[in-house]
């Protein structure tokens, strides 16, 4: 079916937008229509809870931590020596230090506002909150022609999200005591709302999307209830509506490509896969919110918003969550930070719970389920009491019974981003892609400091009852190389950070350059933070729970600039590896071949099968066997058939048969490192592991251009010695084609990658595809089917044509877009894939 625009989404889907409000709201604040003292209540509940909700035993360490952290910042005041607001709290260079000095604030606030709390309604306290907003007022962030230094981000939300929701919790005390202060503070927003155009937002500025649009635009809502603008509240609604239209990639909103997409891909800073960072923040903003428009307009559309929400949930996060893991692959540059996949999944929990109150009954349920189904959050870290006893009732509703929002077996082709996700009842493999589309890895801010490879096909195998914190997180990256990432192929080389590059500054600084290189210039983005690849063929096809993904790995854009002779001969870029590459996803195993490799340059390539961590006293065993049936052991100089990595300790192992005979270097190593390594303003905390590593080195010679894996989750020797038999085999493997047959399950898929026509065993593709046949039934019986799914991972071509030798087949069903007809030889599928962004067109045959 074609891909419907962003206007269509809105107006035909059940649940599309915040405002296809847009329209009524602005009618309504035309007509005086916001209730602007129902918006404040709505927001003062959601952060300080009710009366109602703060008595429950389970809100009570919520609230004394909140209790806590206002009197130690009361403390500080009291210690605050010349110049300062609180002790040790440096201001007038620092913007992270004043954004602080806000957060403090609003903190000591929020605790004057607990129904029953023992800061409640202290007009003490308030009065020095207040003193304390006039006081930064005057001296810090008043005078723009000063501020705005440092991170635009600091300015534009992070700061405005502290004072405005400060003004809202003492709303009442300024109103009497300083009736100045909330119109001084909104002007001075404004003022520093410099990427917006006359102190609003901007829907053509790169830096009002996404989730940064939906902080902004939140804040707004609320500054137009404190200072009662009707006319700043319907703006900033309307603005936000934005966010919640599908993405359309072929008629872009303001030249947005920000945003949920109809795959579920999740896209932020223009091309980097993000829903486990900035998706999180967006899902967080848009249940908040709701929350604070709930009762406040009686405007129609607002009702919709929850539905779109729900499809976010269960097609964005919930493929990406596994068993409460946020996996790396959407998580850009925070990777590197020290909180857990598992912290990530907590904010996630807490809009679920919330979005369970406005959503129909059966999308209610089904979210419930969901929220049983993952394990315990730690509500401490929720924002609002009010959430922490909502997902509390759910926990203990014994009626509800868990239940994941993924089926137990799935495939998600997130093409739109990049990202593959395939999940089994025992693991789920995550993998990461790049294109011309979609950025290579995202550094920033000294975050991230090692992301070279990081989408060139790097995967990520989560075993089921694993902790994960002890295998993956920012520990992986601190005690793994960079260049032996599971999955990659770089070149032998040795690369330096940016800091190292550029004299410790975190970006590269050249503004009197014709591509003006600032912290936040468009150049910095390109070449620096997040530069997309260079090739067009990345993508995949889905058949029911089987897959497969293709990507050529190619030279990122900064290399290609360099090249051409654009950037600065002081602007250092790095040549990467050469490699065609495809991952097919059954059941047992995800086999992967790779072909056409070379290091480039002269330089030697090295794939690697995988890395995993372990404790250093955890029982780890590396046992396999060569072509010849001998043992092999650590030191083998033999080609290994198959190798299993087993942890004794945790109960986890994961088998690699290989399919093409090659050596193999497997290391187990005691490996010790800073989490400084990988981001600058991670603690200086040694990490000790045990790190295995399974690869294959391509010589520069070119004597290895091809090999042949399957990763086996779970894996028994009985298992991975089976494989001899022959049931699952490669049709083809090199720089054209990449073909596997696994005859157990009927299956053939294949990636194209060049101009046909390609023949795959009895398929002939006509060019650049992804394809998966799947046959069940006997053969030639009245119950027997032939599946057929094909997708076009380069985005480019109008269609795609699959010609099925032998015995003449009848359609039974297709999508929209699909032709089958008989011609000599066989049957022909024409799949239109114009406009369809890599989508999977699929048809049934009898």
């Amino acid at each position: 079916m074609p891909q419907p625009s962003r206007r269509q989404v809105l107006s035909l889907l059940p649940a599309a937008g915040l405002l296809a409000v847009a329209g009524p709201l602005r009618a309504a604040a035309a007509a005086g229509g916001f209730d602007h003292a129902r918006l404040i209540a709505n927001t003062v509940a959601m952060l300080a809870g009710t009366p109602e909700v703060n008595a429950r035993p389970e809100v009570a360490a919520k609230l004394a931590a909140v209790l806590a952290t206002a009197r130690q910042r009361l403390a500080a005041m009291d210690r605050a020596g010349a110049g300062e607001l609180f002790a040790g709290l440096a201001l007038g260079s620092d913007d992270v230090n004043l954004r602080l000095a806000f957060q403090y604030l609003y903190e000591i606030a929020l605790a004057t506002r607990v129904p029953g709390g023992e800061l409640a309604d202290d007009a003490a306290a308030q009065r020095r909150v207040a003193d304390g907003l006039l006081w930064l007022h005057e001296r810090y962030y008043g005078d723009q022609a000063k501020g705005y230094y440092g991170n635009w981000h600091t300015w534009e939300i992070g700061i405005p999200t502290h004072v405005t929701r400060t003004l809202a919790l003492l709303a009442d005390r300024l109103r009497a005591e300083r009736p100045e202060l909330t119109a001084t503070y909104v002007a001075s927003m404004d003022a520093y709302l410099r990427n917006g155009k006359n102190g609003d937002v901007d829907l053509d500025s790169r830096f009002h999307t996404g989730a940064n649009l939906a902080d902004i635009t939140a804040n707004r809502i609320l500054q137009g209830a404190v200072s009662g603008d009707d006319a700043r509240v319907a703006k900033a609604v309307a603005d936000q509506s934005t966010v919640f239209a599908t993405v359309d990639p072929y008629a872009l909103q303001h030249g947005v490509t920000d945003g949920y997409y109809r795959d579920g891909s999740f896209i932020q800073h223009g091309s980097v896969a993000y829903t486990g960072s900035y998706g999180r923040a967006l899902l967080t903003r848009v249940v908040q919110t709701l929350k604070t428009l709930d009762g406040a307009t009686a405007a129609a559309g607002a009702e919709d918003l929850p539905g779109v929400v729900y499809r976010w949930v269960a097609d964005g996060f919930a493929p990406l969550i596994f068993e409460g893991w946020m996996m790396e692959i959407v998580k850009g540059r925070a990777v590197s930070r020290t909180n857990t996949g598992y912290t990530d999944v907590g904010v996630v929990v807490e809009a679920v719970a919330d979005l369970a109150d406005h959503v129909p009954a059966e999308q209610a349920l089904a979210l419930k389920k969901y929220v049983k189904h993952l394990p315990a959050a730690d509500t401490a870290a929720f924002v609002s009491p009010v959430s922490i006893a909502r997902y509390a009732a759910i926990r203990a509703d014994a009626s509800i019974q868990a239940a994941d929002l993924n089926p137990p077996e799935r495939s998600v082709a997130f093409n739109a981003m990049d990202r593959t996700v395939h999940r089994r009842p025992g693991y789920a493999f995550a993998l990461a892609r790049s294109s011309e589309r979609v950025s290579k890895y995202e550094y920033m801010s000294g975050e991230n400091l090692m992301p070279w490879f990081q989408g060139d096909g790097a995967y990520y195998l989560y075993l089921a009852g694993e902790d994960q914190r002890a295998v993956f997180g920012v520990d992986y990256f601190t005690a793994v190389s960079p260049y032996r990432l599971a999955g990659v192929t770089a070149p032998v080389e040795e690369r330096r950070t940016v800091p190292e590059l550029y004299g410790g500054r975190l970006w590269y600084d050249n503004p009197d350059h014709p591509l003006n290189f600032t912290a936040s210039s468009e150049s910095q983005n390109a070449y620096v933070y997040f530069p997309v690849a260079g090739n067009a063929f990345s993508g995949g096809a889905t058949l029911g729970a089987y897959g497969v993904a293709g990507m050529v790995q190619s030279d990122d854009a900064a290399w290609a600039a360099k090249q051409a002779g654009l950037l600065p001969d002081d602007f250092v870029a790095y040549r990467n590896a050469r490699a065609t590459k495809s991952w097919f996803l059954l059941d047992d195993e995800i086999v992967v071949l790779v072909s056409d490799v070379s290091g480039q340059s002269g330089r030697a390539a090295v794939t690697t099968v995988d890395s995993r961590l372990a404790a250093p006293a955890d029982a780890v065993a590396l046992t396999g066997e060569t072509w010849t049936g001998s043992p092999w052991r650590p030191g083998t100089t033999g080609e290994p058939r198959w190798l299993r990595y087993a942890n004794a300790t945790r109960g986890t192992a994961v088998g690699y048969a290989f399919l093409s005979r090659q050596p193999v270097s497997a290391v187990l190593e005691t490996v010790t490192r800073s989490r400084r390594v990988v981001r600058t303003s991670n603690p200086d905390t040694p990490v000790t592991k045990n790190v295995f590593t399974a690869s294959v080195t391509h010589p520069a010679s070119g004597a290895l251009p091809a090999l042949a894996y399957a990763l086996v989750p779970n894996a028994t020797e009985a298992g991975l010695r089976a494989y001899a038999k022959g049931s699952l085999s490669v049709l083809a493997n090199d720089r054209h084609v990449q073909a596997i047959e696994h005859k157990g399950l009927g299956l053939i898929a294949a990636n194209v990658f060049t101009a046909g026509p390609r023949h795959v065993g009895r398929l002939l593709v006509d060019g650049p595809a992804a394809v998966v046949v799947r046959s069940s039934g006997s053969s030639g019986s009245s119950g027997s089917r032939v599946s057929v799914a094909v997708a076009d991972p380069t985005t480019r071509r109008d269609r795609v044509t699959v010609l099925l030798h032998g015995r003449s087949l009848r359609l039974d069903r297709a999508d929209e877009g699909v032709t089958v007809r008989r011609v000599p030889g066989g049957t022909l599928v024409e799949a239109v894939t114009r406009r369809t962004y890599g989508r999977t067109l699929a048809a049934t045959l009898r």
